[in-house]
């Protein structure tokens, strides 16, 4: 049987540390692209492509952000808040953290980090199978930053050895099951469990060929916004 996935989770609770001093007060994912803030790039992309259940967890400025965006009815959709605190939970612990407050219901989910910039059509993922697998990764061979690459791409399945290596573009589509081990509350990296999976071959994934950007830099913020300057 097809099952849609209605889902989907964005990670804004990181501090945004290389982006100082503009994320001292300003949230990361309200840091302006093109004329809007990051995070609502995702969320309209998101509502285009049918996912109108959205959970953002945060906790650097998060009021900042709350404020912002507010329950999301501004943008057709509804948006839970996953709260977490002062020191943030990392990208397992944050999830872990969502699935156990019944923010994240217990079925597979869009995953994307707050902080990558590209014009990806979600509706891609939406009717996709994870089966027997954990996650469902989107790489990408743009990373310019990261040379070396974080997985390699093997007939479908990802992997955390071989050649060429590609970087992890921050969407996938993720099971709760790859969270089991993770304790509620404790804080947690998403890449070794990622990896665990990977050995076992539970790990699909494929090579994004839309342009994508880290936000993760000022020099990387203010080359993307000209290049979307320079397309209007």
């Amino acid at each position: 049987m097809s099952t849609t996935i209605t889902q989907a989770m964005i990670l804004s609770a990181g501090k945004g540390t290389r982006l100082r001093p503009l994320t001292l007060t300003t949230p990361k994912p309200l840091v302006e692209v093109g004329g809007q803030p990051l995070i609502v790039w995702h969320i309209k992309a998101l509502k285009q492509a049918g996912i109108t259940d959205i959970t953002i967890n945060v906790s650097w400025l998060a009021d900042k952000l709350l404020n912002a965006i507010g329950d999301g009815s501004q943008f057709g959709v509804t948006i839970h808040w996953s709260i977490e605190p002062e020191e943030p939970l990392e990208t397992a612990g944050g999830i872990k953290m969502a699935l156990a407050t019944g923010k994240l219901k217990d079925q597979p989910f869009i995953l994307v980090n707050g902080d990558v910039w590209t014009p990806f059509d979600f509706a891609q993922l939406s009717q996709l199978q994870l089966n027997d697998s954990q996650a469902y990764l989107l790489l990408t061979d743009q990373a310019t930053h990261n040379p070396t690459g974080d997985f390699a791409l093997e007939n479908g399945k990802v992997k955390a050895d071989g050649t060429p290596k590609y970087t992890f573009a921050g969407i996938s589509v993720m099971s709760p099951r790859l969270l089991d081990t993770v304790k509620v509350g404790e804080t947690a990296p998403l890449a070794p469990l990622l990896k665990q999976a990977m050995q076992a071959g539970l790990v699909m994934g494929d090579l994004l060929s839309e342009t994508w950007v880290d936000v993760g830099t000022l020099e990387r913020l203010e080359n993307l916004n000209q290049k979307l300057s320079a397309k209007k």
